[in-house]
């Protein structure tokens, strides 16, 4: 029997992710065209679905992308825990050979078991999942809420679907994602299945 299902969204295209610079907690960027175009695009093709709730993170870019719903009158609701991983200073810097090759080191680190390795300013893979617990603990204590969406962001994404299937965070690079992806979680009373995995055909017609 299913108690809940989680519909969680990656936020649509900014003009950062369309550069290949690194944003995270720490940039409140807007979607662009494409992204509010992927944002229709999603309305378009789940727009029918009956959501109990609504949760994104306290970044606008997620907020923007899941917008048309919240204008239908489905109640949202804000939580820090589903914010991007904090990058610290590399927030913001230009793609270079140097800054792709910091972020391939950390990568390194994360997939080998260093999840305490993070950049200055920033937040480890721990230190995240610690947060998401929490909006977790949150989102599951409202039986009441069977049909959920939630939009967020791409690394803490792979994360909290690391977090929700007993998957270790060393394995998180086996939940690709691009903007504006979906994963379909059910949710059984004791264990969530993924039951639709990276699913962009949403994104393929319009």
């Amino acid at each position: 029997m299913v108690l809940k299902t989680l519909y969680i969204v990656r936020h649509g295209q900014t003009d950062l992710n369309k550069q290949g610079i690194v944003q995270g907690r720490g940039m409140d960027t807007d979607l662009n065209d494409e992204g509010r175009k992927q944002a229709e695009q999603f309305f378009k093709a789940y727009g029918y679905l009956h959501f109990d709730k609504i949760y994104i993170s306290m970044l606008k870019r997620t907020q923007q992308s899941i917008q048309p719903f919240i204008d239908k009158g489905i109640p949202f609701e804000k939580l820090s825990g589903l914010d991007e991983l904090a990058w610290g200073v590399q927030e913001g810097q230009p793609s270079t050979p140097e800054t792709k090759a910091a972020y391939l080191s950390i990568m390194r680190k994360w997939t080998s078991g260093d999840l305490d390795a993070k950049f200055e300013g920033g937040e480890s893979p721990l230190e995240v999942q610690a947060r998401q617990r929490e909006a977790m603990a949150h989102i599951m204590s409202k039986p009441e809420e069977k049909n959920v969406l939630i939009c967020m962001h791409g690394r803490a994404m792979r994360m909290l679907l690391c977090l929700l299937t007993d998957t270790p965070l060393t394995k998180m690079e086996n939940f690709p994602h691009q903007n504006l992806v979906l994963y379909k979680l059910t949710f059984d009373g004791e264990k969530f299945t993924i039951v639709d995995f990276n699913n962009s055909i949403h994104l393929q017609y319009f």
